[in-house]
């Protein structure tokens, strides 16, 4: 799942394309390009950045918290809808892990990100926070915003996001995969396609990061994702509901008409 080349935009991909199966849609199906996007934050973004331009975007769901977004607001163009879904309100102060406003903080200072994600705890923080990811109500109204968005009519493409634009946006990510029909394969593989502009864009840090005797396998668990961390968020579903489809229904309150919607909306018969 390559990247869109933006220059404005970091991380910046389209779901569109991605083959489904299975669930009530039949095989033979695939996601509807340009109507589902994901990237890192948009602080940066330029209305006249081609890429960017030509996927017609309609509306943005900001997935960072308060701080994250007063740090560096979104940026975009009139007409463009913003709405707030803050995945980690009730939960960044007790979780252990730090917003990605400070890992060129940890990764400028070894012995600090040694000290508080030393020892295997940055796995079990991030671990933590992708169950809450599914648990926690700020994460369930967030992720329940972003899905009646998706499953409006005429909606047009909608871009979801947070700050790196792999955790809280490779959750969503993977409800809607997940939902349109995905096999665990193709989901698994969506999520970890980040990995490679992750780490490019990190480069600099990461290698300012070993060089002052940090261990280099501390910050790419930092800046990067893991199967282990998804597989928290999936155990999570299976264990509170049981089912994809019942984490949608019951933890996040989404009527079955609109998951219907988002499936008519974004599924095609692959060509």
């Amino acid at each position: 799942m390559p990247a869109i080349p933006a220059t404005s935009v970091a991380n910046l991909r389209d779901l569109g394309g991605l083959p489904l199966g299975g669930l009530s849609l039949g095989a033979g199906r695939s996601v509807r390009p340009g109507l589902a996007l994901r990237s890192a934050q948009l602080d940066r973004l330029d209305p006249a950045d081609p890429a960017v331009a030509a996927l017609g975007i309609r509306t943005v769901v900001d997935l960072r918290t308060e701080r994250e977004r007063g740090e560096r607001p979104d940026r975009l163009p009139p007409g463009m809808q913003l709405l707030i879904a803050d995945v980690l309100a009730d939960h960044l102060a007790i979780s252990g892990l730090p917003p990605a406003a400070r890992l060129k903080v940890l990764l400028s200072d070894p012995a600090l990100a040694e000290e508080h994600l030393g020892g295997g705890r940055v796995r079990a923080a991030f671990a933590r926070t992708y169950r809450t990811f599914v648990s926690g109500d700020s994460a369930r109204a967030a992720y329940r915003t972003l899905l009646t968005a998706l499953g409006t009519p005429g909606a047009g493409p909608v871009l979801f996001h947070c700050s790196a634009g792999k955790d809280r946006t490779g959750w969503a990510a993977t409800v809607v995969l997940s939902l349109l029909g995905a096999d665990e394969e193709t989901v698994r593989a969506e999520y970890l396609a980040v990995n490679p502009a992750v780490r490019q864009a990190f480069a600099p840090m990461i290698e300012g990061f070993t060089a002052q005797g940090g261990d280099p396998e501390l910050a790419l668990d930092l800046i990067g994702v893991l199967p282990e961390y998804l597989e928290a968020a999936l155990d999570e579903v299976a264990v509170r509901h049981g089912s994809m489809e019942k984490y949608v229904r019951e933890g996040l309150g989404v009527p079955d008409e609109v998951t219907e919607l988002i499936r008519e909306r974004l599924t095609v018969h692959a060509a």
